[in-house]
This record gives structure tokens, sequence and C-alpha cells, in this order.
């Protein structure tokens, strides 16, 4: 009984070992899921929101990329508005419409 005890207290100390980073160290992390595949290059438009596909995670989608995602159309969204607003200055008719 006591060759097991000490059997399990040098297996845990292994591990605690190995956790705080002696012995081989473990890989680098990298992100391998694909993000939301939205075109950089150009605006966002209905079709893609219609054909975006999010990576699952637990219990639901990533927020991170659903984040992004909203983040962009808001940001697209503002600049529209704006680009709409200098339009109607130019035309000479009332902005605040």
């Amino acid at each position: 009984m006591w060759l097991f005890a000490v059997l399990i207290v040098l297996a845990m100390g292994g591990v605690a070992m190995l956790a705080a980073g002696h012995g081989t160290p473990m890989a680098e992390v990298y992100d391998d899921r694909p993000d939301a595949l939205v075109p950089a290059d150009r605006p966002v438009e209905a079709r893609d929101l219609r054909s975006v596909r999010f990576s699952l995670a637990f219990r639901g989608y990533r927020m991170s990329e659903v984040d992004a995602l909203l983040d962009r159309l808001a940001t697209e969204q503002e600049s529209f508005a704006d680009r709409d607003v200098r339009e109607r200055e130019a035309r000479g008719g009332d902005p605040a419409r």
C-alpha cells in the first residue's frame, strides 16, 4: 500500500513539473479555425451576409467572429450614413433627413 502511495505522489509530482513548464515545452498556440468568410477588400453586401457561416463553439458560435462582423457592419453603416448626409448637403437638401 505504501508503494502505491509513493508511486501516486511521484506521478503527481511529474505532472506538476510538466504543467509548470519543466521538461519539453508545449507547442505555440495558434488559431486554426477559419474566420467568418466575408470579403475584406469591399463593403459587405447582402449576399455576403446570406452566405456567412460562423465556427461553432461550446454553447453556440465563436463570439469573437460575431463581434468582429457586427463591428465591421456598424462601421460601414456609419460611413454610408456620413456619405448620404454629404450627398444631401451637396444637392442642397435637408441633411437631417
